[in-house]
């Protein structure tokens, strides 16, 4: 038990440079206390006492302001940074080594009882602040969720998604969590060497309207040249004509 306790901690200490040491984590991060909370309501939901365990989410929310359905299944080391605004659905599963941030909702998009209505996290995703992600579909194992994004659909492992709707961007991060996740760790969902697609298409559509613009002008200095050389040559058959019948008019 213990030893889960603190290597909740330590992972939080090596995600967040502002935690100095794990006392000023166990006692003044609320996110820590949201799930360490959890964990007692969710094990009163599944041996059946509901409405204590729903009890117990609602001391939670107030003691913490992140709100977190004991229903909802919480990996080991995951961690809510700042929390305050987090929703957490009923039937949401989130994996080992998640961080998600303020304002971050997990929510559903269907009204039926029974059913997948909550999106599944899978490990060390990240969810930056303001996010919305809403449905039962999977984001895969290492994937990033920028700030405010609405995901509507399947995000594939170690891709990124941003915009609304949420585009998904090309993958380029490790996609399994071993001794490298200190290094690539991405705090608030910020992909490096990563490109919009939209913005990619308009680049390509800017580069390609220069290209024709420099041809263009190519082909209009050539038609200049080619413009002049026949007026020279003009020109020169006109004087020589005139001069051949000053010739002529010598000699006669």
């Amino acid at each position: 038990m213990f030893n889960s306790l603190f290597e909740q901690v330590d992972s939080i200490i090596v995600r967040d440079p502002a935690a100095r040491n794990r006392l000023e984590v166990i006692t003044c991060y609320q996110g820590l206390h949201a799930v360490w909370l959890h964990r007692v309501s969710h094990f009163l939901w599944n041996i059946g006492l509901k409405w204590i365990a729903r009890v117990l989410s609602m001391f939670s929310r107030f003691l913490t302001g992140i709100e977190i359905h004991p229903g909802a299944k919480i990996g080991r080391r995951v961690f809510l940074d700042h929390g305050l605004g987090i929703v957490i659905g009923e039937t949401t599963d989130i994996g080992d080594d998640c961080t998600i941030y303020q304002g971050v909702t997990l929510g559903g998009t269907s009204l039926y009882k029974g059913v997948k209505r909550h999106p599944t996290l899978g490990k060390g995703v990240v969810v930056s602040a303001g996010a919305k992600v809403l449905g039962g579909f999977t984001v895969g194992d290492g994937a990033r969720i920028g700030s405010n994004a609405v995901v509507l659909k399947e995000i594939p492992p170690g891709a990124t998604a941003v915009g609304i709707p949420a585009r998904i961007l090309h993958p380029d991060l490790p996609q399994s969590a071993d001794s490298k996740t200190k290094e690539y760790f991405s705090a608030y969902g910020v992909t490096p060497n990563v490109d919009d697609p939209v913005s990619m298409a308009l680049k390509g559509l800017i580069d390609t309207t220069i290209e024709q613009e420099a041809k263009i002008a190519q082909l209009e200095k050539v038609i200049a040249k080619l413009s002049n050389s026949s007026a020279d040559a003009t020109v020169s058959s006109d004087t020589k004509r005139d001069l051949g019948a000053m010739k002529e008019w010598l000699k006669e």
